[in-house]
């Protein structure tokens, strides 16, 4: 038990880490692409969105795979791996001679960003499930914290340094991260029986699409990344929309910070309410509750509306992904855990790649406030999925996977 807590405090501060350093390079990415050579602004523009994107597509193929191989391997060496291969990727970045170049090494950035949620697995695996929501909640913390200082971090790196000196400091900083992992965690002997076609990859898949739970938390999943990406990029004009100010960039940030804020103090609260009370009966609650605060973004008229909105959203959204990867965590047997964890990463990637997509073509069609009522919708959607969910017999994916072997 002691053992568990020290490693739960290395992986909080390393996961702290290794979001805001994989986040650092979000507030100048179109201007770095702008050093590249002499773009218009529509060439900038597009290959920001290609850029931005391309990381996340990796890591949707890969986080199964990185999932698979920590349960069989453990997860401390492959922790370490994903940290070297992203600081290695991160300073590479900052020497690249063109816009093709500065992609591919995204590319290879998301092969090797499995760290967060094979950390995840890795706690999930050693917590009880009677505590399973408060201790993922309070995971939340270290890299919703991390991506809500990084791109602050790495404006003003960025600023004082330049860019090429942003990557190379972010890349040590990540590197700092595996050292302590490295130093740091203490990973029980993992017993791997030998090999047994029940844990075999095509019945895991097979047993995940036909358990009722799993497949419909993974996509109900990949709806709530959807809804919380799909304004993302556009809030900035809506900021702008909402202010004469010339600072709109400072105070586009203050405006997202404001959910990141909500969801670090109420993560580890919603965490603990649905240990008490029910995974299904808390994620339920909340996704209704966040559709009745989506809506009135769309009518503010004041900045300081959306700000309090924003803060509100981000309180609820704090125990949406800590619950439903507490609910894969229940129903997941401990064999093959790590790539169960690494499917449901993939519905999240899938969500953050689709997110930016429905806003953009939302946006264009209706304008910036119609993003919010497809937003909403979405989040109704989940919240029917789960309604109906709680109202179906249960199953057993032990069961299921002995059964089709």
């Amino acid at each position: 038990m002691k053992n568990m807590r020290h490693n739960f405090i290395i992986i909080l501060v390393a996961n702290f880490i290794v979001a805001a350093a994989a986040t650092m390079i979000m507030p100048f990415l179109s201007l770095y692409i702008d050093t590249l050579g002499d773009f218009s602004d529509d060439y900038v523009q597009t290959w920001a969105g290609l850029i931005f994107a391309a990381t996340f597509v990796t890591a949707f193929l890969m986080s199964p795979i990185w999932g698979r191989i920590a349960d069989k391997y453990g997860y401390k060496p492959i922790m370490i791996i994903n940290c070297f291969g992203v600081a290695t990727s991160i300073f590479l970045m900052g020497y690249v001679q063109s816009v093709e170049q500065f992609f591919v090494l995204r590319l290879a950035m998301g092969v090797v960003t499995g760290f967060i949620p094979t950390s995840i697995a890795f706690i999930s695996r050693h917590t009880p499930k009677e505590v399973a929501g408060k201790t993922l909640g309070t995971l939340q913390m270290g890299s919703v914290g991390g991506t809500l200082f990084g791109p602050v971090l790495g404006g003003i790196m960025a600023d004082t340094f330049g860019f090429k000196y942003t990557f190379i400091i972010t890349a040590v900083a990540i590197g700092i991260a595996a050292i302590i992992i490295i130093v740091g965690i203490h990973e029980p002997t993992i017993i791997r029986k030998t090999k047994n076609a029940i844990y075999a990859s095509k019945n895991v898949i097979w047993a995940i699409f036909h358990h009722r739970l799993i497949i419909n938390v993974m996509l109900v999943t990949t709806l709530i990344q959807i809804g919380n990406f799909s304004i993302q990029p556009l809030l900035s004009l809506y900021v702008s929309e909402l202010t004469p100010s010339q600072e709109v960039a400072m105070l586009a940030g203050i405006t997202f910070s404001a959910a990141g804020l909500g969801n670090i103090c109420f993560a580890r609260f919603w965490g603990k309410l649905s240990d008490h009370y029910g995974y299904e009966r808390i994620l339920s609650y909340l996704l209704i509750v966040a559709v009745i605060i989506i809506i009135p973004q769309a009518f503010v008229t004041e900045l300081w509306q959306l700000i309090g909105l924003r803060f509100l959203f981000g309180i609820v959204s704090g125990g949406l992904i800590p619950i439903t990867s507490a609910l894969i965590r229940r129903e997941a047997p401990v064999e093959v855990q790590g790539e169960i964890m690494g499917y449901n990463q993939s519905f999240r990637f899938l969500g953050n790649i689709l997110g930016p997509v429905l806003g953009g073509v939302v946006a264009s069609i209706g304008g910036i406030h119609s993003v919010f009522y497809s937003t909403s919708l979405l989040f109704l959607i989940a919240f029917i999925v789960m309604s109906i969910l709680k109202k179906l017999p249960e199953q057993n994916m032990k069961e299921l996977l002995k059964n089709h072997a």
